[in-house]
Formats: structure tokens, sequence, C-alpha cells
């Protein structure tokens, strides 16, 4: 029974294989759930009701809320910090038409609403596609290489065949790992100029109200109560205008006016918060890590890293594998580190650095 158990652990261990690094799971994992989650709860009726609300005379409601939903509603950005109940009935509510040209009461027009379910789950494969690209150039090379090296239960026999491929393998093919290595700084900067450029794509689909929007927010809150300009208000209208024309039972062009209620924008001006400082934090993290990945191109560098890496590894083999290593090499030895079990990953590096030594078996 304990053989079982323990042949069922080897399997589910040789199966989790770390082919990447923390900075590249905060893109393809956390912000990609976050970005799904919230396109889900944006489609749960059970919470928000119906997405809007109009009222309007003389024209029937659903047809108005099908309307409006499928066009676009409109607010006046410069009064969405009047004084409600006296100068506006809703914040950004008036009528633009009984206002002379020098007032600046322009209107804005809101059209993402209907849009930010499918937007948010189009950002979520975005921060996916290097992941993707990832897998499929990397092709299991770790996998293979590791050959259940990960577990410390090795019977003695096989884990020294498998110890001597290892050693024949990189020996054979020293130098021959940089485009192995590139591919994957690649798709590091990949993760890095998409999470920058979903910034600038939101900021497009929200009217370019999202690069300024987080630090809006923090001003706001620092306000006192009373003489603050929420602008949340002004980018997620909870009530906007929306034109209806048709025709009268004379023929002439009737204009009807109607307040349409968005209950859904009271969940997104949280998800749109929370989006700014998620990927501000995504961003300058990654960034770092490209300041990190710079730095491994130095050899000195990567002996270090190498060295924390194998610390149970005397400092004269790591340093004799650092001098003979390219970077792809170290890349791959680096990789090999964080799956292989701790003393077996030792004694393969000591095998190792005597094999390109010349030295014989310790």
């Amino acid at each position: 029974m304990y053989d079982v158990f323990g042949s069922i652990r080897g399997l589910l261990k040789i199966d989790c294989v770390s082919i990447d690094n923390n900075i590249f799971r905060m893109h393809y994992k956390a912000t990609m759930f976050i970005l799904v989650a919230f396109s889900l709860l944006v489609t749960q009726k059970q919470y928000f009701g119906d997405p809007i609300d109009c009222i309007v005379e003389g024209v029937d409601s659903g047809i108005m809320d099908t309307y409006c939903w499928i066009h676009s509603t409109f607010t006046i950005p410069s009064l969405t910090g009047a004084k409600v109940g006296e100068e506006v009935p809703h914040p950004g509510i008036a009528n633009p038409n009984i206002h002379g040209p020098d007032d600046n009461y322009q209107t804005k027009h809101h059209k993402y609403y209907q849009w930010v379910t499918l937007f948010l789950y189009l950002q979520a494969i975005m921060f996916y596609i290097p992941r993707y690209l990832w897998k499929i150039w990397e092709g299991g090379k770790v996998k293979m290489l590791v050959m259940q090296l990960n577990s410390p239960i090795v019977d003695d026999d096989a884990k020294r065949e498998r110890k001597q491929m290892l050693v024949n393998y990189f020996s054979l093919n020293l130098h021959n790992h940089n485009f192995y290595a590139f591919r994957f700084f690649a798709c590091e900067v990949l993760n890095f100029v998409n999470v920058i450029g979903q910034i600038y794509f939101t900021d497009r689909f929200l009217g370019y109200e999202f690069t300024t929007y987080g630090t809006r927010v923090l001003q706001f809150s620092e306000q006192e109560i009373g003489t603050r300009h929420d602008p949340m208000d002004e980018v997620f209208p909870k009530v906007a205008k929306c034109t209806f024309h048709k025709y009268g039972a004379s023929g002439t062009v009737e204009r009807h006016d109607g307040l349409c209620v968005l209950p859904l924008n009271i969940f997104n001006e949280k998800i749109y918060i929370f989006l700014w400082f998620w990927f501000i934090i995504v961003a300058v993290i990654s960034g770092v890590g490209l300041l990190y990945r710079l730095a491994t191109f130095t050899p000195a560098f990567r002996q270090i890293l190498l060295r924390t890496r194998s610390r149970l590894a005397s400092s004269d083999n790591v340093e004799a594998i650092s001098r003979k290593c390219q970077i792809g090499d170290w890349f791959v030895l680096y990789q090999l580190a964080k799956n292989m079990d701790p003393l077996i990953y030792k004694e393969f590096i000591t095998e190792l650095a005597n094999k390109l030594q010349g030295k014989g078996p310790v």
C-alpha cells in the first residue's frame, strides 16, 4: 500500500514542473484569474438586476431600455460636481439645450458598458498569450531533463543512471541553450509590453479616462465631504440621459428624453479602480524583473544566483561550471535547480563540474 501511494505522489510531483517564475505567474495566473472573475461577476443578474432601466414618457420602457443599451447614454461632465437636489437632479444630469454656448456644458456619451464583460475576457486572454507561447517553445524540456529526479525517494541505480544521462547531455550540448533562454526572455518582455499596452487599451476603452483615474480617486478621498467632485461619477455614472426620437401622430419627429439607471456601474467603478492599481503594481514588478534579467547577462551575477540555488554544492564546483557556461546553459541549470531534489542536484553539480574539468568521478 505504501508503494502504491509513493508511486502516486511521485507521478503527481513529476507533473508539477516549474518552467517560469513568480513574476510570470502574476500575469497568466493571478491577473488572468482576476479578469475572468470580474468578467463573470458583471454578468450575474441576481446581484445587479437589469443592466439598464430607463424612465421615459410616451415610449415603451422595454424598447427604451434596449435602445439606450445598444446606442449610448450621455452626461455633462462639468456638472458631476454640481449640488444634487438643487442644481441638478443627479450628478452630470441637466438639459444642455437650455444653456448658452459659453457655459461649457458639453455632453459626454458613454458607450463602453455593454462591452465590459467581453473586454475583460479578451484582456484575460491577452495576459495568457506569453504563457501559451512559452509552453510551445519550451516543449517539455525541463520535464524531460528532470526525469523524476525531483523526488528524494529514487532507486539508487535509476538515480545514478539518470544523473549520468543528465551530465552527458550537458557536456555534449554545452553552449547550445541560448536560443531556448532567449525565447523565455522574449516572453518576459512580452509580459511587460502587454501590461503597459493593457493600461492604454483600457484608457482608450473608457474614453481616455483610465490613466488618471486612480490618482483622481485618491485626490477625491482626501477632500472634505461636501466639496468633493467624485471622478467615479464622471467616468461611471449611475444615472445618465438618453434621447429617443420617433414619429408622432401628425408625422412630425418627436424627441423623448429619458433618465437611465445603470446599476452595473456601481460595480464597474470598483473593478476599474482595482485594475488601475493592479496593472500599475504588475507593470512595476515586471519592469524590475526585466532589470533583474538584464543583470543576469553578467557572468558574475549568474554565478551568485547559481550558488544561491546550489547551496549544498561546493562553491568551487559552482564556479567551475559558471566559467564554462553561457547564459543559456546557466538558465537551464537554474531551471533544474528549481525542480530537482536539492541533494540530487548537489550530486549532479559535482559530477558535471568534474566532467567539464576533465576529472574522473569522485
